[in-house]
């Protein structure tokens, strides 16, 4: 299928703070290799498969088959599954919600398409998929995917944001160290969807891998 095999990698940071990181390097050079990288890396290159049914009806009989699979096509996409991810009683399996790759990460394929790639390099968005993998009575499965998409609330300034951590000669009395020291509170996250285009792709592969 072209996939890579999971990749455990720390994704915990905000995009902002990427930003920041990012602001002395020229535009055109981050372009260029995005760019360079896109030709070669499937996730991009290869055009959308034909739509796939959610749930669609898998005729593998063994639950156990069906349940690994999914789980190492999950893998494949980079999401992790944490304790208690996998109900086997409720048939469900929910993954930790995970960054949003973007244009500098093409290998990575949970940010379908150049909107979401984009969109996932410039703002902080994660995803979080549940998979539904319910026995049918005919001996197969009914496979379902939701993929909820969620951004985040900074609350406050980053600590890299250029003039806020700036303190000046004229300032008295208590000082917010805040900028210096990051966000004074966790960081929030709402949700803004469900993310359609991963949906399809996970189904696809899923497929895929269930009839090979």
């Amino acid at each position: 299928m072209g996939e890579p095999a999971g990749i455990a990698r720390p994704r915990a940071r905000s995009r902002c703070a990427v930003a920041g990181v990012l602001t002395g390097v020229p535009l055109c050079l981050a372009v260029a290799a995005a760019l360079c990288g896109c030709q070669t890396v499937p996730w991009i290159t290869e055009p959308d498969p034909p739509p796939v049914a959610n749930p669609f009806y898998s005729n593998v009989t063994s639950f156990e088959g069906a349940w690994e699979t999914t789980v190492d096509v999950l893998h494949q996409y980079g999401f992790r599954i944490p304790p208690g991810g996998e109900n086997r009683l409720e048939y469900v399996i929910e993954t930790e919600p995970m960054i949003g790759s973007g244009v500098l990460e093409p290998w990575f394929g949970d940010s379908v398409g150049k909107r979401n790639r984009w969109e996932s390099t410039l703002q902080s968005i994660r995803r979080r998929v549940l998979v539904r993998v319910q026995p049918h009575e005919t001996g197969g499965h009914l496979l379902g995917v939701e993929v909820i998409k969620e951004k985040e609330d900074v609350a406050g300034a980053v600590a890299n944001s250029p003039g806020g951590a700036s303190l000046q000669e004229y300032e008295n009395g208590d000082r917010d160290f805040s900028q210096f020291l990051g966000q004074t509170g966790p960081a929030a996250w709402y949700p803004i969807g469900r993310d359609f285009e991963l949906e399809q792709r996970l189904l696809a592969s899923l497929r895929d891998a269930l009839h090979p």
